[in-house]
């Protein structure tokens, strides 16, 4: 019965949606700071944002800004070097726990769970997978084409700051936050339809993290093959089959939560391995550290 209590508060997606929220608030909250109480300690939006004075930059804005302005600049270079190296350890977390196009997402999926009492729901819409990096791709070919860092502005999680800043600096919306509305829209046909497949940054921040220290590992040993934590992904992952160790994955933790088995958790990595299904509980161990021993 303890055994039961402890995995039932132990709610990944909980502490997710907590954090996503926070940092939603920072983003809604800092406008009417700037504007009407003339507190500048947090400027920007989640593309390039300022708290205190530490500036934090996209790495994808950061990167299109020296392509197509083919100047390095310093400062830049440092703003772009907390993100980076967050993705080096952790992996897609900005993606997974931090954009506010994830949590609006997040927040429909739990309004249509509460109407519905469904947890999940079927995917009408399925491409492949590699098309993520296409998109990368095409956004980077056409900004040095067109010689404009296009997804600064049109980037959703950008947009939605953006928006924000519009209404309260100028009473009004940009045209462009139309694209926000598209990306909800498509998710509520094929859940994350946009991070699995269209988002630029997403894709990034993935090739940057391939060999990140932080992995959802799966211990087939006392796994069941129930197929329920594929079920959870968002993306539409299988951790039963190595995804979690895969670019594609953005460290959730829905597989991890749905798992009565317990053969998934977060675990620190001391060396990249192959991916671990026919892998032993011993080696596995003796590979990784778990994130949270107290489980």
């Amino acid at each position: 019965m303890k055994n039961k209590k402890r995995n039932k508060s132990y709610k990944w997606s909980n502490r997710r949606f907590l954090i996503q929220f926070g940092a939603f608030l920072l983003i809604l909250i800092a406008p009417f700071l700037n504007y009407y109480l003339r507190i500048n300690f947090v400027q920007g939006w989640y593309q390039s944002i300022s708290i205190g004075r530490l500036w934090f930059v996209s790495p994808l804005e950061g990167l299109e800004s020296i392509l197509t302005s083919k100047l390095i600049y310093l400062p830049l270079l440092i703003g772009m070097a907390l993100p980076i190296l967050l993705a080096l350890l952790l992996g897609r977390v900005f993606c997974a726990w931090i954009c506010p196009i994830s949590f609006l997402s997040e927040l429909i999926d739990r309004l249509i769970r509460i109407f519905s009492k469904k947890r999940y729901r079927k995917d009408l819409i399925k491409l492949p997978k590699r098309l993520f990096w296409f998109s990368l791709i095409i956004e980077i070919t056409l900004a040095m084409i067109l010689g404009t860092p296009i997804f600064v502005f049109l980037s959703p999680p950008g947009l939605v700051g953006r928006e924000i800043m519009m209404a309260v600096f100028f009473h009004t919306f940009v045209l462009e936050g139309i694209v926000v509305f598209i990306v909800l829209g498509l998710h509520m046909l094929t859940r994350r339809f946009f991070c699995r497949y269209l988002c630029p940054l997403g894709a990034l921040l993935g090739i940057i993290g391939a060999k990140r220290r932080l992995v959802v590992i799966h211990n087939p040993s006392i796994c069941n093959r129930c197929g329920m934590c594929k079920n959870a992904c968002p993306l539409d992952l299988n951790p039963t089959k190595g995804d979690s160790l895969s670019a594609y994955c953005w460290n959730c933790g829905e597989c991890i939560d749905v798992c009565k088995k317990r053969a998934l958790d977060f675990y620190w990595a001391e060396l990249r391995v192959k991916p671990l299904c026919n892998t032993s509980l011993h080696q596995v161990q003796n590979d990784t550290q778990p994130l949270d021993e107290s489980r």
